[in-house]
């Protein structure tokens, strides 16, 4: 249950940082973090106490299973999930370089204010 409070917790921070912080750089770190809070969650729904892997050795009964198997599925999506949010934060880090580059500035009201 502490994994679920956590991990509501960690939505929380990052939908904070997302939503509320001007400076594009506090918006990305917001964005990771609210990533890895989701990540966190979709492990914790996997999880079975006192669960066994959910792989069958040879010979191996159904009796072995009797506390329920792991669920491999979560952890496969968090898998792809990782490997996609970095190259999606790498992306935002380049974006916000070529920004400052631009702007001078990382900051999203003075970017508004320099459209002509």
């Amino acid at each position: 249950m502490t994994m679920y409070v956590l991990a509501a917790v960690l939505f929380g921070v990052g939908l904070y940082g997302l939503l509320v912080k001007r400076h594009l750089l506090k918006k990305v770190l917001g964005l990771l973090i609210l990533e890895h809070a989701v990540n966190l969650f979709l492990v914790e729904v996997g999880y079975v106490d006192g669960g066994s892997p959910p792989i069958r050795l040879a010979g191996e009964t159904a009796a072995a299973f009797a506390g329920g198997a792991v669920d491999p599925l979560p952890q496969a999506l968090v898998l792809t999930s990782i490997v996609i949010g970095l190259g999606l934060a790498m992306l935002m880090v380049a974006l916000s370089l070529r920004i400052y580059e631009r702007y001078g500035s990382l900051d999203a009201d003075r970017m508004s204010e320099l459209k002509g």
